[in-house]
């Protein structure tokens, strides 16, 4: 690698008081398979490339591992990997999904423990608070959360978050219920509607680890050529880096590796702060140049207002988060992330809720979309948006990774 570091800088976690590396190994690529396997299943070369990963995280200060019980086989592999690849400082999470039932989800925590094959582990994240019953799940009497406080009774966990891809108003209660010390939560460039959920973190003290910067933030490790161009000098990868890690209420960022090349372009982000900052400046004014010049400024300002949630749209067509992409798509030339994630609306589940526009003209009429589009100053223009999406990136349903 070009950009070394002998050891990554460190940011208190909140309340958790734990310093944590601002980057932190994802991991969800480097796993063999999304389905569980025995360990006599995986290969010697992906188990060797996990090893290899967790050598170098530990020589370059890289301690925070971050996995997940449905990650696949990720958690079985990093408990043989870590048994061999020793690290004083490493930091475990882990993250179980809610259920009503919380004794089913004390056997997934059971079975975590038995994957990762250690006595205890420092961040424990109750992963997917998507939607409403999901908090409830979680913090009722009885619920999730009174397991988890049994077993850090008991020695075994040390602090308690939550992961979510749900909307800002719900991270923000769950944020003030005060029974959780981090947040995994998406927040970045093209992606910045969590600010209120930053800030309600900050006033609350929690840990703030940013999920996926690299892959749901762009698909940057496969830049258009026109992002690159914006982001010149900085690679997309740097600058996104940068922006996320300039704001102090960022505290980590998740690095999903697949090999330790992936970790090149974070390195020489991290190895640029504060003395490149002057150029964050200029890279943000010049990519919401081109989106005022792709989309006009009236535009920009100004479309999001008005428009009704996917679940108050005929066919649940998730409106919002459609303009959101053909934004991204006429800003920035970010055609296969846009048509990624235009595919993945309808098959997402509550990670990514609500419908592409694929059914608008034959399930759905356009009479009954512009009475939900009624209080938008663009409905016509929307309506065309929609329009143009489907006819651009229409087609096979994309499923999450995990589904696959």
């Amino acid at each position: 690698m070009k950009h070394k570091l002998d050891c990554i800088p460190t940011r208190r976690f909140g309340r958790t008081e734990i310093q944590i590396p601002i980057l932190s190994i994802g991991g969800m690529r480097f796993q063999q398979s999304w389905s569980d396997l025995s360990t006599d299943e995986v290969s010697d070369e992906n188990q060797m490339n996990v090893i290899k990963i967790l050598q170098f995280a530990a020589h370059h200060g890289l301690h925070h591992l971050e996995t997940a019980r449905h990650y696949g086989t990720s958690e079985i592999q990093l408990g043989f990997a870590m048994k061999s690849v020793l690290d004083e400082k490493r930091i475990i999470q882990t993250k179980i999904p809610p259920r009503q039932n919380s004794n089913e989800f004390e056997k997934e925590l059971e079975h975590s423990f038995a994957n990762l094959q250690c006595k205890s582990i420092d961040l424990l994240s109750i992963h997917g608070l998507n939607l409403p019953e999901h908090l409830e799940q979680t913090i009722c009497p009885g619920g999730c959360l009174d397991v988890v406080r049994r077993w850090q009774a008991n020695g075994l966990i040390s602090h308690v978050g939550f992961s979510t891809h749900g909307p800002t108003d719900l991270i923000i209660k769950a944020i003030e219920t005060d029974m959780f010390d981090y947040v995994n939560l998406h927040w970045y460039f093209i992606f910045q509607d969590n600010e209120p959920a930053l800030e309600a973190a900050r006033k609350r003290d929690l840990g703030v680890f940013i999920i996926s910067p690299t892959d749901k933030g762009g698909h940057l490790h496969t830049p258009s050529k026109k992002l690159l161009k914006l982001c010149s000098p900085l690679h997309p990868i740097v600058f996104n880096d940068l922006f996320c890690l300039s704001d102090q209420r960022v505290h980590t960022l998740s690095v999903g590796a697949s090999t330790i090349q992936d970790f090149e372009l974070h390195f020489r982000a991290v190895s640029s702060l504060g003395t490149t900052q002057e150029l964050l400046p200029i890279i943000k004014e010049q990519l919401n140049l081109s989106a005022n010049i792709s989309l006009g400024k009236e535009w920009i300002n100004t479309w999001n207002l008005g428009l009704p949630t996917w679940d108050q749209t005929p066919g649940k067509i998730n409106i919002p988060i459609l303009i959101w992409l053909y934004n991204l798509y006429k800003s920035w030339g970010m055609e296969t992330y846009v048509q990624a994630r235009y595919r993945l609306l309808g098959n997402g589940s509550h990670w990514f809720p609500g419908a592409n526009s694929d059914e608008l003209d034959n399930k759905v009429k356009e009479d009954a979309l512009r009475v939900a589009l009624r209080f938008s100053p663009w409905s016509d223009i929307v309506i065309e948006r929609l329009r143009e999406l489907r006819d651009k990136f229409g087609g096979d349903s994309t499923k999450r990774l995990s589904e696959i």
